[in-house]
This record gives structure tokens, sequence and C-alpha cells, in this order.
């Protein structure tokens, strides 16, 4: 061969592996798609600044496959079409390979036709309704049996006999009724024995409902608030509780989107005793915990900052999805739907989270009761970790169906009794 032809060869081979090289070294790029603006905000900035910290943590120990993370960050403003048009602008225009992000059920719905049509990866943080399994999403938070219906047995336990089913009006607080409504039924409670009352998002007037609530509480038998009210509208309810003078001994609320950040935000003292179901709390006493704390005090830059249940959701997730992309050895995401089957990480109560097939995790339940400093008094907890349900046995139609995407089901609803698969969502 000519020493010249060689010559070229070999310089056409070396741009090729420095090419190569150049690529592999690209960062890793994380989608952060949470409101930033609007009537989540309240809720959903701190999530932002979560995935930032865990972000910011990984790339101090060296990044992912030898490669740093880039956080990529959208506002899709809490308005549910925006989330969609952000979704595809993360998968296609930036080219990120997991998108960490949505807290009402709403956003979620509006981008999971995008996720499924661009094969993207969602990892989502926050408590919803169940009656979905998409391979393309990992649902860190809890589905109803990790925290809804054992919220009603909690309180069944108490002496409640009736209840009010109180929520925002959208999909997560109507599906999650549905069930539980249908739990209580099955319990012997009869229809006027619940109340069901929906408000629109951002709802500031809550005096009149309150008052149904209080009439309805009124008739001598123990009554009980079951919250799925959500985003800022938490505020103005709590402090219509107060102002009309219920407290946790008339009628007590036990919610599921009232946490640490929410209450940090109004006086606590008369909510004392109210009641929240989550899967963590700031005021667990671990190890973790108290190192998680430590890490967001520090990276936020504000001591008076807190910690909450879907912060922890996403430290479950992240945590997750680096052990599948590591063990996948690439971020593609079949590879990593795959990988991330039966994966296991510590949470922040002292037990581990394990992903399983139908893309839910095991957490443990936690019912917190309200302090004056707005923190939670720990005052009922599973011995061990629960399996989240992506169909609720509780309703005609979804008590046959489970979700499992490994081999051979592959499959996001699953008929057991047909043995057969009718799609990935209903």
């Amino acid at each position: 061969m000519p020493a010249n032809l060689r010559a070229l060869l070999l310089t056409l081979f070396a741009c090729s592996v420095a090419g190569v090289t150049q690529a592999d070294e690209k960062p890793i790029r994380v989608g952060i798609l949470h409101s930033l603006s609007g009537t989540m905000a309240i809720s959903e900035t701190t999530l932002k600044d979560t995935v930032l910290m865990l972000v910011e943590s990984q790339n101090a120990q060296g990044g992912l496959l030898g490669r740093q993370l880039e956080p990529v960050v959208v506002d899709p403003a809490s308005n549910w079409p925006l989330f969609a048009e952000k979704a595809r602008e993360l998968l296609e225009k930036e080219k990120v390979d997991v998108v960490f992000g949505c807290w009402t059920s709403v956003s979620r719905k509006s981008v999971l036709p995008v996720f499924e049509e661009l094969n993207g990866l969602l990892f989502y943080p926050v408590q919803y309704e169940g009656e979905e399994s998409s391979k393309n999403v990992f649902y860190t938070g809890a589905a109803p049996n990790q925290q809804a219906i054992p919220a009603v047995d909690y309180m069944r336990e108490q002496g409640i006999e009736r209840w009010v089913l109180a929520g925002t009006d959208y999909v997560y607080p109507r599906t999650t009724n549905k069930i539980l409504e249908a739990y209580l039924k099955q319990n012997g409670v009869g229809d006027d024995d619940i109340m069901i009352s929906y408000t629109p998002f951002g709802h500031s007037d809550w005096q009149s409902i309150v008052a149904k609530i209080k009439q309805f509480g009124s008739a001598g038998r123990k009554t009980a608030v079951i919250s799925t009210v959500n985003g800022d509208a938490n505020v103005p309810f709590y402090k219509e509780l107060a102002n009309q003078g219920i407290d946790a001994r008339d009628i007590p609320v036990i919610a599921f989107s009232v946490g640490e950040e929410e209450l940090s935000g109004i006086d606590t003292g008369p909510l004392v005793g109210h009641l929240a179901a989550w899967n963590y709390f700031m005021s667990v006493e671990t190890d973790a915990n108290f190192d998680f704390i430590d890490d967001w005090l520090a990276f936020i830059g504000d001591e008076d900052r807190v910690t909450n249940d879907p912060m922890e959701a996403h430290y479950v997730g992240f945590n997750l999805w680096v052990k599948a992309v590591e063990a996948a050895g690439t971020t593609e995401a079949g590879a990593v739907q795959d990988a991330i089957i039966g994966l296991s990480v510590p949470n922040l109560s002292g037990g581990t989270a394990t992903m399983l097939a139908n893309h839910h995790i095991t957490k443990p339940v936690l019912i917190g009761e309200i302090q004056d400093d707005g923190q939670f008094l720990v005052v009922s907890a599973t011995a061990d970790t629960v399996p989240g349900d992506a169909w609720s046995d509780y309703l005609e139609g979804s008590r046959d169906l489970i979700a499992d995407w490994s081999e051979p089901v592959r499959c996001g609803n699953f008929n057991k009794e047909a043995r057969t698969c009718i799609g990935s969502s209903p």
C-alpha cells in the first residue's frame, strides 16, 4: 500500500475514533417538566429544584457511564395542553434521555401520548388514581392502595361513620373518589353517609363548601373529610376550616396533597391533629433522611425550607433510573425499560423501593398528624412496604386487570381471566 494512502486511511480512522469518543462524551440530557408558574407552582417548583440537586450530586460522583448529566428545564405553567407541547420539545428538540415531571394526573394524561409516540421515559413522582400503566411511565408516586385505601382503613379504625370526599375537579380526585366510594359501600357504608364535593383548580371561596361539610358532620355520628384538594387551593380550604371552628376533634381531615411545603405557607396552629396519608415525611428519623435534608438545605441555601413526599419519589426514581442505565450500559429507552424491572434502591424511611413489573414501586404507608410547627407526627405506619397496584380491586372492569411489562406479558392492562392484552391504557 502506498505510504500516502496508508497515511490517509490512518487519518480517517483517527478522525472516526475521535468522533465516536466525542459522541460518547456528550452529556446525558435530563428533562425537567414541572410548572414554575401558575396554580401548581407552589408544589412543583420544589420538585424542579430537587432534580437539579440530584443531577448535581450525580455529576459530583463522576456522572453516569463516564458522562456528565445536563438538566434541561421547561415551564409548562400549570397549563395542561402546554405540558404536551413542552414534553414534545424535550424529546424532539432537546433530545433528552429521560424526563422527571408532572404533578397532576391531568398533566400526566396530557403528556402520555407524546411519551408513547416518541418512546420517551417519564418518572412521575406524585400519588395518582391508578387505572393506568404505560411502558413509558414509571409511577414513583403512590397508587390508591398505597395511600387512599389505607387512609380510609385508618379512619374506620378511629370510628368514622360518615364520609366527605372533597376534591379538586380533575382526573385524580374523581377516579380516586370513585374507588373510595366503591370501597366504602363494599364495607357497608350507605349513600346517605357519603358526601362528594368538587371544586375547580385554584378555588378560593370555601365558605359555603365548608359550611356544608360542617352541616353534614352535625348528625351526631363521627365524620371525616377525605381530601384530594390540590395545589394552592389547600391554603384557603384549611384557613376556612379554622375560620368556621372545625378542628380535628370535630371533623378530622385526612389529605393526600397537603405536605410540608403547603403547610409552610399558613398558620398551622388551628390545623393541629388533622392528618395526611403519605409515604414519606420530613420528620422520619433515619440516617438516610437526615443526610437528604442536610443536602437539600445546603443546595437550596435556605434553612427554613422543608422536604416532602414527592421529593422523596424523585429521589427514589432518579436513583432507580441511574441504576438501570448502569445495568443496561446505555440510556436507550427500551434497554432501560427492561433493566429497571426488579431493581431496588433505598428509600428515605429505612427500607427499600423496588420497581415492579407494572412500573409501580413498593412503598411504606405512613399516616401523620399535623403539628404546630408544620411537621407531621407519624401515628400509623405499615410494618413493610406495600406494592403499588395499577388497577383497582374495587372497580368493575379493573379487578380482572394486571399490568406487567416483563416477558412474556408486556402489557399495561392484561385481563387475567381472558388471558388477553387489551392495550396499555383503558
